[in-house]
C-alpha cells in the first residue's frame, strides 16, 4: 500500500484540484520535486559556487541540496525503497527504484537562465511509469504516468502534429555534443530542411516537445537521470521517444550513457533516416 503523507504543497493542491486522475505514489511525487527544485531559488541567480566533478560536468550546493531533500522526502514517504540519483549514487538495490536529477541544466543555474528543472521517476523493472518535471524558477509542472495522459499545471498537453521538417522546429542538446558522437551531419541536413533549429536544450526542449511546442530534441548523451523522467511524459503526450538508432533508450539499465530522441510521430522516420546515414 502506497505511503500517503498528505499534500501540504498550495501548488500541488492547485494542481489535483482539475480532477486529473492520478495513482497516489504520482501524486506524492509531484510534492517531492516540487519542494525539492523550490529549494534551488535561493540560489539562483545568486551567483553560486561552483565545482567541477570526476566527468567535467559543474556541481553546485544548490544541486546537493535538491537531491538530499528529494531523498528525504522520499524515505519519509516511501520508507525503504531504492533511489538512483546524480549526486548520491544509487542506496538501496532493485530495477524499482526512484531516479532523481535535482538539478537538470546545471549550467543554465548557473548563467542564471531559468530553463533548468528538478527531475524525478519511479522505474518498475528498469522502465518509468511516471514522470515529473518541476521548472522551479519558471514554476512549470510536467507530469504523466502510464496510461494517464500528460499534463502541464493541470492542463492536457500533447505533441504536434506535423509529417515534414519544413513545418518543424528541431531542438538538439549540443553541437559539439552532436559532433563528437556522430550525428553532425545528420544534424546538418535537417537545419537545411527544418523551418528551423534551435539549442533549447536539457529537459526544457524534451518538455517543448511534449507541450506541443517544437517538433523534436535530440539529446545525442545523456544518463539515466537526464531521461528517465522524460520519457513517460513525452508518450503519454503522444510522441516517440527513442534511441538514435530507434530503439527502446533505457533499454541497458546499467548503461553510464545512453541517448535520445524526442519526437512528433509523423517525422520519426525522417529523423531515424538521417542519423543511419
Amino acid at each position: 500500500m502506497e505511503n500517503l503523507v498528505p499534500v501540504k504543497s498550495s501548488f500541488v493542491q492547485k494542481v489535483l484540484c482539475h480532477n486529473i486522475a492520478m495513482s497516489p505514489r504520482l501524486i506524492q511525487a509531484l510534492e517531492i520535486a516540487t519542494i525539492a527544485g523550490r529549494s534551488t531559488l535561493s540560489l539562483f541567480q545568486n551567483q553560486p559556487e561552483i565545482e567541477i566533478k570526476s566527468d567535467e560536468t559543474p556541481v553546485t550546493l544548490a544541486d546537493k541540496r535538491a537531491e538530499e531533500i528529494a531523498r528525504k522526502e522520499i524515505e519519509k514517504r516511501f520508507p525503504g525503497e531504492a533511489v538512483l540519483g546524480e549526486e548520491q549514487g544509487m542506496s538501496g538495490a532493485g530495477d524499482d527504484r526512484w531516479v532523481i536529477d535535482p538539478i537538470d541544466g546545471t549550467k543554465s543555474f548557473i548563467a542564471g537562465v531559468p530553463l533548468y528543472s528538478t527531475l524525478l521517476s519511479y522505474e518498475q523493472a528498469g522502465q518509468p511509469i511516471l514522470g515529473v518535471v518541476y521548472f522551479p524558477a519558471l514554476d512549470e509542472l510536467y507530469y504523466a504516468e502510464l496510461g494517464g495522459g500528460a499534463f502541464c499545471n493541470g492542463r492536457q498537453i500533447h505533441v504536434q502534429d506535423v509529417a515534414v521538417f519544413k513545418n518543424s522546429i528541431i531542438c538538439c542538446g549540443s553541437h559539439a555534443g552532436m559532433k563528437k558522437n556522430g550525428y553532425q551531419e545528420g544534424l546538418d541536413q535537417i537545419a537545411v530542411d527544418a523551418m528551423a533549429t534551435r539549442t533549447w536544450c536539457d529537459a526544457y526542449g524534451h518538455m517543448l516537445v511534449a507541450g506541443g511546442r517544437v517538433a523534436a530534441m535530440l539529446d545525442p548523451t545523456v544518463s539515466r537521470w537526464d531521461i528517465s523522467s522524460v520519457i513517460p511524459i513525452i508518450r503519454e503526450a503522444g510522441g516517440v521517444a527513442m534511441s538514435f538508432s530507434g530503439n527502446e533508450p533505457l533499454a541497458d539499465p546499467e548503461s553510464p550513457k545512453y541517448n535520445l530522441i524526442s519526437t512528433s510521430p509523423g517525422i520519426k522516420d525522417a529523423l531515424l533516416e538521417q542519423f543511419a546515414k
